[in-house]
């Protein structure tokens, strides 16, 4: 019973990321995007979304996969494979900053940009990810 409240409460709290992800992925599934569920988290990958990754983020040569809430979008199953353990780094993250995340995360990347940093690979929500997903987990 304690594990259903707690899953509720969870699912509430990180529900309005989650919702992006959601509006991203669903209109997808016709052109091709596929679910599927590993380590408690929704993946969506291929097809439309394959595209979208690659030509739709500002990141030079598009994204793998990124995250919204407990969903986790990529170009194929293979690039979710290879970037799991980065992107549960944020699946944690929304857990844990909840509705606040999107915007938490966008404002910590132009205060990076504005002091001269990266405004991806420097935003601390990154470096985070990277330094578990490079093996290299910071404290």
């Amino acid at each position: 019973m304690i594990y259903w409240v707690w899953l509720f409460f969870r699912v509430l709290w990180t529900g309005p990321t989650t919702a992006v992800g959601l509006v991203i992925a669903i209109p997808c599934m016709p052109l091709g995007a596929r679910w599927r569920q590993r380590e408690g988290v929704w993946e969506c990958y291929g097809g439309a979304l394959a595209w979208l990754l690659e030509h739709g983020t500002v990141l030079e040569g598009g994204a793998l996969a990124i995250t919204f809430g407990e969903v986790i979008l990529g170009r194929s199953a293979a690039a979710l494979d290879l970037t799991r353990k980065h992107e549960h780094v944020h699946v944690r993250q929304a857990r844990r900053w909840g509705p606040a995340f999107i915007p938490a995360y966008l404002l910590a990347s132009l205060w990076v940009f504005f002091r001269g940093g990266r405004g991806y690979r420097d935003n601390p929500f990154e470096r985070e990810a990277f330094g578990v997903s490079d093996g290299r987990e910071r404290k």
